[in-house]
């Protein structure tokens, strides 16, 4: 009778341990199954982080393009020319504006130096051919071609000055997305001279409108809105790029180069400040087209 009921325990004992390492096995499979989650959702998670970088890198160059200007109410001050090139290393696509001189020969200032600087055909392809890999890699260069393609936008007021930026989008070997650079004018047409930031702008007032910017900016970031990972405006940056804005009747906007205010894949290429809130740094005086 004390041997069944000695028996009766161990099975009893048997039975525990049985349950509890069974319990200890699901709990163990329970952890590599949330591991497994874990791990495949952080996989997924990077994947998706890509995928949002490269549509709005795509995102931030259709808003470029599609940006809306005056070029056609001045087609009849503006000419729009282009110039296209394609070779085997590279090829070259330029469109860029030309001042009618029929209406004043004094528009040749702006013809010309649009020509020397902007659209010099032989130092970009100078530039290119410079590259090691160009003349190392014959089969990577013909599979990635160097790309450089040039357009604008323009605005006027008060048909007293236009006002140009130029964007350039650079294809180079290998990338996965262009580069943006950019390039803006600021061109008097009854004096037929150029127009910079001491022009416009108070003497001295870089480091007030530099607060000025990196307020709007700011404001940008805290919005949430594509603007994450961007950064404010060193001193040094903004003297860099301080000549590099157009004028409207309402607003003043200065443009920054790829990875200047933002990474390329989130944010903008540039900031637009309404003149009423540029009014303590504007320059007061007769020619400046922004006050008269």
């Amino acid at each position: 009778m004390k041997s069944m009921k000695y028996l009766s325990l161990l099975l009893v004992f048997g039975l525990l341990i049985s349950c509890k390492n069974d319990s200890q096995k699901k709990e163990t499979d329970a952890i590599e199954d949330v591991t497994d989650v874990v791990e495949d959702s952080l996989v997924v998670s990077d994947h998706d982080i890509d995928l949002r970088k490269q549509q709005t890198i795509q995102i931030k160059r259709e808003e470029l393009i599609k940006k809306e200007d005056e070029r056609v109410q001045l087609e009849d001050l503006v000419l729009s020319k282009t110039f296209f090139k394609e070779e085997d290393l590279y090829v070259l696509d330029f469109k860029y504006p030309h001042l009618n001189e029929a209406l004043k020969p004094s528009y040749r200032n702006f013809n010309e130096y649009v020509q020397k600087y902007y659209i010099d055909i032989k130092g970009v392809e100078a530039q290119i051919l410079e590259d090691k890999e160009l003349y190392c890699d014959t089969l990577r260069t013909n599979r990635y071609r160097e790309k450089r393609l040039v357009d604008y936008k323009i605005y006027n007021i008060n048909e007293k000055l236009i006002s140009v930026l130029f964007y350039k989008e650079n294809y180079y070997s290998g990338a996965m997305h262009p580069s943006y650079t950019f390039d803006c004018l600021n061109f008097d047409l009854n004096r037929a001279v150029f127009m910079n930031y001491e022009d416009f702008f108070n003497d001295g007032s870089e480091e007030e409108l530099r607060v000025i910017l990196n307020e709007l900016l700011q404001e940008k970031i805290a919005s949430g809105e594509f603007f994450y990972d961007c950064w404010q405006i060193s001193e040094e940056d903004f003297f860099e790029y301080k000549n590099n804005f157009v004028v409207d009747e309402t607003f003043v906007e200065f443009y920054f180069d790829d990875c200047v205010i933002c990474p390329s894949y989130t944010g903008t290429y540039s900031i637009k400040i309404p003149l009423v809130r540029l009014l303590p740094v504007l320059r007061k005086y007769k020619f400046n087209p922004l006050i008269s």
